[in-house]
């Protein structure tokens, strides 16, 4: 099995940490107690829609101005299972970033431990309202370069 390397992703102590919280839900759980897996697709996703909007990138005008920030590839890790009641920090940062892609790397912690359950690298492409790539706007560079 061809395994995603995970050690050339960490959090950069010299780039900014966006930080959303949750509090894990029953209805997110399945038969084994535990937080589904697929859930952790959907905290990504919000907490990257919070780091964009706390950068001032609301998706909604972002499409108004014909641009959208697709996933292209996500790489994900579980490490430690969240149950219902955790509450729980998702870490958000741009590890790196080309001409028309970036790759956001993020990790799901949970608050009472301060235990990593699970880490991911998210692969996105700055595209038009066609879904054809175009640059990164610089602005959204600068944002997230701090």
């Amino acid at each position: 099995m061809n395994s995603f390397n995970f050690k050339q992703y960490r959090m950069n102590p010299d780039r900014e940490v966006l930080v959303s919280r949750h509090k894990v839900r029953s209805y997110e759980c399945d038969a084994y107690r535990h937080v589904n897996n697929a859930v952790y697709l959907n905290y990504l996703e919000f907490a990257r829609q919070e780091a964009l909007e706390q950068k001032g990138f609301d998706l909604v005008r972002l499409q108004d101005n014909g641009m959208q920030v697709v996933i292209h590839q996500i790489q994900i890790q579980f490490l430690k299972p969240l149950r219902t009641g955790d509450t729980i920090e998702i870490r958000t940062q741009l590890a790196s970033h080309r001409r028309v892609s970036g790759i956001f790397y993020q990790e799901i912690v949970r608050q009472s431990d301060d235990r990593v359950c699970a880490r991911a690298a998210v692969t996105w492409v700055f595209t038009n309202a066609e879904g054809r790539p175009i640059p990164i706007p610089q602005e959204v560079i600068r944002a997230f370069a701090r």
